[in-house]
């Protein structure tokens, strides 16, 4: 149920984030999928006392590109609900939506104020909902790459009226004995990142052709923006997405062929 805001500032809800690998990887793939804006999307999972057992997570289509904020529309999140109901009834587990992520590129990790206060207006519905955040495109001193990703909860002050943010401990674990929906999750994220390219581009020809005379110059422009972005799409996302996924594949093979080897030879005694 609803918790007021001043609740919220006695007590941490979530005591530890518990992330799969193979979500970690997903949620590093979506945020790396785009260099300029940020990326989010919603986390399924279960509650294990105050222990956030992420289960898999739902990529979200954004219908407005920012550089330094991204929202989620109470659309999405009853879709999101609908969606770990039907999950919940198919692997016989207790999931729900759990939290939220979204990325950083170029910037650093901690939330920013509007991050907090988003994550505590969250916190109102559901106490226990964590944000993640994954920071990307970023170089240190050695001009060299770096990732880094938090977990955390916002607490409300009532002497300041404002949230602050507080880190909660995530924990990143071997992968999950069922990764079909992590991956598919991940399968996923071409086709979202597509729609996108062709929801802001039909927008951008509407605007264009809606001027008297229709302003062709800038529909052949938009044309191959959208073409430039599809091919960015295939080049940056699809096709090492296709390597990390056969990878997978040949691995769960390898497996499965020594599961089956240990079975001939456990029967064979």
């Amino acid at each position: 149920g609803s918790r007021s805001s001043t609740s919220l500032g006695s007590q941490m809800a979530a005591s530890s984030v518990e992330l799969p690998a193979e979500v970690y990887a997903g949620c590093f793939t979506h945020a790396l999928s785009t260099e300029h804006e940020e990326v989010m999307g919603l986390l399924i999972g279960s509650l294990e006392g105050r222990k956030v057992k992420v289960y898999s997570t739902l990529i979200l289509q954004r219908v407005d590109k920012r550089k330094d904020r991204v929202e989620i529309s109470s659309e999405q999140l009853s879709a999101a609900s609908t969606f770990a109901e039907e999950l919940a009834r198919e692997t016989s587990l207790p999931l729900r939506v759990v939290g939220w992520y979204h990325s950083h590129p170029h910037i650093t990790v901690p939330p920013s104020h509007v991050d907090v206060r988003t994550q505590g207006e969250y916190q109102q519905m559901d106490d226990t909902f964590v944000g993640l955040i994954f920071a990307c495109f970023s170089e240190d001193d050695k001009k060299t790459g770096r990732l880094s990703a938090i977990a955390f909860q916002s607490l409300f002050d009532p002497g300041s009226t404002s949230y602050h943010e507080v880190r909660v401990p995530m924990k990143i674990v071997p992968r999950s004995a069922d990764t079909r929906h992590a991956l598919a999750a991940v399968a996923e994220l071409p086709q979202m990142l597509a729609r996108e390219e062709e929801d802001q581009h039909l927008r951008a020809n509407e605007i264009a052709s809606a001027s008297q005379p229709p302003d062709t110059i800038a529909i052949i422009h938009n044309d191959a923006v959208y073409a430039s972005r599809i091919c960015g799409l295939l080049s940056n996302v699809t096709t090492p997405l296709h390597r990390i996924l056969e990878n997978q594949r040949d691995r769960l093979k390898r497996e499965l062929t020594l599961l089956q080897q240990e079975e001939h030879a456990f029967t064979a005694m």
